[in-house]
């Protein structure tokens, strides 16, 4: 079938002296965040930087240990206008790809990972200049916590497409007929780009002028690379949020800020 369109003890604390579930997962991107510029990012490098509620802590980092000194001589290629400004403001000295193709690492979190260590990003709308950054590091460090941990793409996070403004209700059609994606449903985002909830009555739009579509599963993509290869063929799509054969290591960080890293130096996948 083709695609359509959680007995308190008296010694315990007390709900309200409890972390909420925001402040632990904040807690959690922040190790994830900073364990990631801590081992990897040194002097004199050219750094990606992500975009997102993870990657925020990585730009932050860089700029305590670029005021403190700790680090100098380093250059870094933003991945979109939200990530320019926080950089910006740090102080964290910046360029282009025009300038600099080649980089050290990039740093970047993820909207779901499966244990092929494949990706799902674009969740932020970023989709299109994360990718063209970060497939020219040759590290790519994807950070996340535990909870975009899955079993396989798809079910768990709606897979965003940008496709040109052109026709794009055509495209969205297109994208849908895919046997690549049989059983997806697409829907066009609206309102703010840098989430896929639907807050708005227009096209929500990219950095780039573009629109996006997020495609959500009820099951597993079947084949992750066959789907990408089909998305990335289709005219009116400008690229898609599935990141393969890409990702150097994946640090994770569970809810009490311990992190694990799985890939190059660290563990096989335990998800």
């Amino acid at each position: 079938v083709r695609g359509s369109f959680a007995i308190k003890r008296s010694r315990e604390p007390s709900e309200a002296q409890l972390p909420s579930a925001a402040a632990m997962s904040a807690d959690a991107k922040k190790a994830a965040g900073y364990k990631a510029v801590d081992d990897h990012v040194r002097s004199g490098m050219v750094v990606g930087l992500g975009t997102g509620s993870t990657a925020f802590f990585a730009v932050e980092r860089v700029g305590q240990k670029l005021k403190s000194g700790e680090l100098t001589d380093v250059i870094c290629i933003p991945t979109s206008e939200k990530t320019r400004e926080q950089a910006e403001g740090l102080g964290i000295p910046l360029c282009t790809l025009n300038e600099r193709s080649k980089l050290d690492v990039a740093i970047d979190g993820a909207d779901a990972v499966d244990p092929n260590f494949a990706l799902i990003k674009g969740g932020g709308g970023a989709l299109l200049r994360e990718k063209m950054v970060e497939v020219m590091a040759k590290k790519f460090i994807c950070i996340v916590d535990d909870t975009k941990l899955c079993s396989g793409l798809g079910p768990s996070f709606a897979l965003p497409v940008e496709i040109t403004p052109f026709c794009h209700m055509h495209t969205l059609r297109t994208i849908a007929a895919l046997p690549e994606l049989a059983g997806c449903e697409a829907v066009l985002r609206t309102g703010d780009c840098s989430n896929n909830k639907p807050d708005g009555d227009k096209p929500a739009v990219t950095d780039n002028g573009n629109f996006i579509v997020d495609l959500s599963f009820k099951t597993n993509i079947k084949d992750v690379r066959a789907a990408a290869k089909a998305l990335k063929s289709t005219v009116g799509v400008v690229d898609h949020g599935i990141f393969v054969d890409m990702t150097y290591q994946v640090i994770v960080a569970g809810g009490d800020g311990s992190c694990r890293v799985a890939g190059e130096g660290g563990e096989k996948c335990w998800w």
